[in-house]
């Protein structure tokens, strides 16, 4: 079986920026699994990845426009301490979660203050060329729950 449109695709990765400096791995870690062809993961990535079969093992280059997008100069603002998830104290330079009406959005403190923060809105990786290796682990073919809600269920996917 290759991935296609509606196939349940777990893979292991590790992803390095283009210096070589390690982001992240599923190294000793279960695998990642997403819904094939519904933009659960980035334009290249999810590109590179149509047609591969289980075992095979490539490395690829996604520019900051395929993967994250470029970086916004002037995407700061200011949000209540209150609407800042994942942490009790903030301390500059921590990543917090913001819930915005398009769902759970990712942002860096960059100044805290008594009742607000000030924060970048801009993704961490982007305006990055991200590099990942990539080993296909497992393809399957995704249950009608999984095609109506839009992403892979159970492990290293959505958990409800």
């Amino acid at each position: 079986m290759n991935i296609s449109k509606d196939t349940v695709v777990q893979f292991h990765y590790t992803l390095k920026d283009d210096k070589g400096e390690l982001i992240e791995s599923t190294a000793g870690k279960d695998p990642m699994a997403y819904l094939h062809g519904h933009s659960n993961i980035i334009p290249g990535l999810e590109k590179a990845l149509e047609g591969k079969a289980v075992g095979d093992s490539f490395t690829v280059t996604v520019e900051p426009k395929d993967g994250y997008g470029p970086r916004q100069e002037n995407a700061m603002q200011r949000i209540s301490l209150k609407h800042l998830q994942g942490a009790r104290k903030w301390k500059p330079g921590m990543m917090a979660f913001v819930e915005t009406d398009k769902g759970y959005r990712q942002v860096t403190v960059v100044k805290v203050g008594k009742f607000n923060a000030d924060v970048d809105t801009n993704h961490p990786l982007a305006g990055k060329t991200l590099v990942f290796d990539i080993q296909v682990a497992d393809i399957r073919e995704a249950s009608a729950e999984e095609k109506s809600h839009g992403h892979a269920h159970g492990v290293g996917g959505h958990h409800h």
